[in-house]
């Protein structure tokens, strides 16, 4: 199974909604609020319509919504991709 890292997450993001100039992503950012690394609800809207694509995977929007930081939304997705793989 599948498991996505944060080095994949940071590059989804990159790819669907850019990168703010100033802000680290290569940094320790698992903790780091999405608004604060320049993300909004849109960019990780889009980030996660790609994820459900790559990985065809449904994720919850209610959970989606509430996941602030990086490190909510990996163990938001890796819980997805482990019960869509039946582990």
């Amino acid at each position: 199974m599948k498991r996505l890292e944060l080095t994949d997450l940071i590059t989804l993001l990159r790819e669907c909604a850019g990168e703010e100039e100033g802000v680290d992503l290569d940094g320790d950012i698992l903790d780091v609020p999405f608004a604060e690394l320049g993300y909004d609800s849109l960019a990780v809207l889009q980030t996660t319509g790609r994820i459900e694509r790559d990985f065809e995977v449904l994720l919850d929007e209610e959970a989606v919504d509430e996941a602030e930081t990086p490190r909510v939304y990996l163990e938001l997705i890796n819980r997805a991709l482990s019960e869509r793989a039946g582990v």
